[in-house]
This record gives structure tokens, C-alpha cells and sequence, in this order.
């Protein structure tokens, strides 16, 4: 038996759990929605629109069986940079868009370019041959944005026909036979043999080598011009050696940028010598086999991306996307002439995985940089070599410093 006491407790716990509870059928209030903050943060970034313009090639190259064509050189290293961007732009509030526009093969580049430019896009990813870089920089409607090339070579680009809207992010041809002329003084490997295809950019990349060997102290002892074609009765094991007979030489150099007869002259040459140039040892933007200053990092990431190994149009165009967002973080800024200035300016620095920062040549608007040396499967050398001074950056030992440069903005 319960006391009194007890009993009256139970009564008036009763009764106060009666006089709270909510009356029948009662709807509860719910508070009102606050807004997410990320749909809030959402509204208040900055946005920085980029645009990659490129066009479908009418007679791509006929590839070996064995190599598998690359269809979207360029485009995924933007998109892997516009990543990398938007990662920082999670602390600085700003946030990066690329616009792609691939122009079939008979397709208006200029028409293409000018509706970017009116969609309001003034950072323009372009990877286009030289001719046509040359018609979109002359355009009025492009005086006020920034073209960024992120795939040619041409050292007339970068010359008499230099434009102050178009920067380039890969090494010219000029960078590119002093990068491999620095690497050849060091062996002392000073007697070349120049054989050169017959496309205009083979002959290019001959008078870059040239110029490269006068100011590196090489000498040409012999220039061929390959005007062959390999078949059923003239294999390369029965033509190569009758080529390449007669001379004496340290270096077969080849210049053959179609790659149509250079990756047979390894192994088959008259004398055993190495072989260099666009074949065999290679001067380049980037390689496969490189690794180091966290260079494996960057490669792993593209891979997951993509499915393939990084190229050099990608690694420009991943340069052309990050120098765009390093210059808007370092100039807390996404205003076109703002991170123009600071990206031009002397404090700008862009970390490419090469163990120096990069920057732009004023004189050029060439991205000055390292060139790695490499064979098909080995990372040899990176240029400049140690021992090649230079009085304010000895990045400026490769391709035309600003002296000799007929780049007039």
C-alpha cells in the first residue's frame, strides 16, 4: 500500500504532464528553414569564367597499331586545373568555370572566338596551329582579353609576329634545341649530323638547332634532308645504314615533328651514336617518366582523371588554367585587369612541378620554365644545366632572351 504522501506525488506529476501535453490533433511548429550555408557561400563567390577553344584536325596523323590516338590533348588538363583552382577557391570565396568549345574541322575559329568574347569571356584557353593563333590575336574583339596558347612552338609567335593579348605556356622551338644544345656541350658531344624532314615544321626546328649550336659551341658537320619513303624493297635496316655513311660525327640529331622517319634511326645508323632530337633523347614540356619536386603527384591525378598519361597540351593547358587562378588568389581580386597585372608583375610565381617557379618573359609573353631532357622510358636531364649562367635568371638561357628577341608589343 502506497502512504498518502506518495499518492498525492503521483497525482500532481499527473496532472502538470496533463497541463503540458500539446492538445489533440494540435500541429507542432516547426521552426522556419534556415538557409545552408553552403548555398549561402554559394551566392557570394566570385566568379571567374574561362574558355577552352580548340578545333577538330581534318587529316589527323596515321598512328602505329600499337599506339592508341589521344583525341582530347589540351582539354583535360584544363579541366584538372579548373579542379585545383576551385580547391583553393573554397578558402578565398572565388570560384572558376571553363567554357569548352571544340570547332568542327570546316567549322569559323574566329566566329567561335568572338562569341566567346561576347558571352563575356576575356581568359581564353586557345590550342590552335600558329597561322591561326596569329588571325584571332589581330581580331578587335579580342584586344581585351587574353589568349593563352597552350600548344604551339612557333619562335615567330613569339617574334615579329608577338601579340600583347596571347601568352604562350609550352617552350618554343628555340627553348627547346638550347635545352638539348646544353645538355649536349656538357658530354661534349659537339659534332652533329642534322637530318631534317620535309614538313615546315621540321625545317623550323633545324634553324632553332642551328642558331642553338653556333651559341652553344656545336658544330654541324653534316645536313641531310630525308626525302624517303620506307617499302617492301627499301626497309629502313637497308636504307638508314647507306644514309648515314661517310660522315664523322658525335650526335645524329633529327628534326622530324610529324614523327614519319625519325623513330627508325635509332639502332640502324652506319656508326653506333645516339640519336636526339624530336626522337630518341627528347627536349620537352613534360615527359611521363618525371617524377620529381612532386611531379608524380600531378601525374597520378591526371590519371585518375583522364585514363591516360598527361601530354604537353595538357600540362599547358592545366599552366594557362592555374596561372589564372594563382594570379586571382594573390590578387584577392577576380577583375580582369587586376589578375592581368599581378600575373604579368613581378611577384608572380606559379609552382609547375619543375623545382623553380615559373614566370612570364615581359619581352613575349613566353612562360619561362624548365625543359626536361628524356628518352622513351628515362627522365636524363633538365635543363638549363648547371654551369650556364645567366645575369638575372638562368631560365632566360633557353629559347631568345630579351636582347635579341624581335618581339616588338
Amino acid at each position: 500500500m502506497l502512504s498518502i504522501s506518495k499518492r498525492l506525488s503521483l497525482v500532481l506529476c499527473s496532472l502538470l504532464l496533463i497541463a503540458f501535453m500539446p492538445a489533440h490533433g494540435a500541429k507542432k511548429k516547426t521552426p522556419a528553414a534556415k538557409p545552408q550555408p553552403e548555398a549561402a557561400a554559394e551566392a557570394k563567390l566570385d566568379k571567374l569564367p574561362i574558355a577552352y577553344l580548340s578545333q577538330e584536325i581534318r587529316n589527323p596523323p596515321i598512328l602505329p597499331y600499337f599506339e592508341e590516338p589521344v583525341t582530347d590533348r589540351g582539354i583535360q588538363g584544363a579541366r584538372l586545373g579548373i579542379q585545383d583552382n576551385n580547391t583553393t577557391g573554397r578558402f578565398t570565396r572565388q570560384d572558376f568555370s571553363l567554357r569548352e568549345t571544340v570547332v568542327p574541322a570546316d567549322g569559323d575559329v574566329a566566329a567561335a572566338l568572338k562569341t566567346l568574347l561576347a558571352e563575356g569571356h576575356r581568359h581564353i584557353l586557345i590550342n590552335l596551329e600558329a597561322a591561326k593563333i596569329r588571325e584571332l590575336a589581330a581580331l578587335p574583339e579580342s584586344q581585351n582579353a587574353l589568349l593563352y596558347d597552350v600548344a604551339s612552338r612557333d619562335d615567330g609567335l613569339r617574334g615579329t609576329a608577338c601579340r600583347p593579348n596571347v601568352l604562350h605556356l609550352l617552350p618554343s622551338r628555340a627553348m627547346r634545341a638550347d635545352a638539348l644544345a646544353q645538355y649536349l656541350a656538357k658530354k661534349r658531344w659537339n659534332k652533329w649530323f642534322l637530318v631534317v624532314g620535309t614538313t615546315d615544321g621540321d625545317k623550323r626546328y633545324a634553324e632553332a638547332l642551328k642558331r642553338a649550336a653556333k651559341r652553344f659551341g656545336a658544330k654541324i658537320v653534316a645536313e641531310k634532308a630525308w626525302q624517303h619513303s620506307f617499302d617492301e624493297r627499301r626497309t629502313p635496316e637497308s636504307q638508314i645504314p647507306v644514309f648515314t655513311q661517310g660522315v664523322k660525327y658525335d650526335i645524329l640529331i633529327v628534326a622530324d615533328e610529324s614523327g614519319s622517319f625519325g623513330d627508325y634511326l635509332p639502332y640502324r645508323t652506319w656508326q653506333p651514336r645516339p640519336v636526339a632530337g624530336t626522337q630518341a633523347l627528347v627536349a620537352t614540356a613534360w615527359h611521363r617518366t618525371h617524377e620529381a619536386w612532386g611531379a608524380l603527384q600531378l601525374q597520378n591525378r591526371f590519371r585518375d582523371q583522364a585514363g591516360r598519361w598527361m601530354t604537353e597540351e595538357d600540362y599547358g593547358a592545366w599552366l594557362a588554367v592555374r596561372a589564372i587562378g594563382e594570379s586571382a588568389t594573390r590578387a584577392k581580386s577576380v577583375d580582369f585587369d587586376k589578375v592581368k597585372a599581378f600575373m604579368l608583375g613581378d611577384e608572380f610565381a606559379l609552382a609547375g612541378f619543375k623545382g623553380v617557379p615559373l614566370s612570364f618573359r615581359r619581352w613575349n609573353g613566353q612562360l619561362r620554365q624548365p625543359v626536361l631532357i628524356a628518352s622513351e622510358r628515362s627522365m636524363v636531364a633538365v635543363a638549363p644545366i648547371e654551369g650556364f649562367l645567366h645575369p638575372k635568371n638562368e631560365l632566360d638561357t633557353l629559347g631568345y632572351d630579351e636582347p635579341e628577341s624581335k618581339c616588338r608589343f
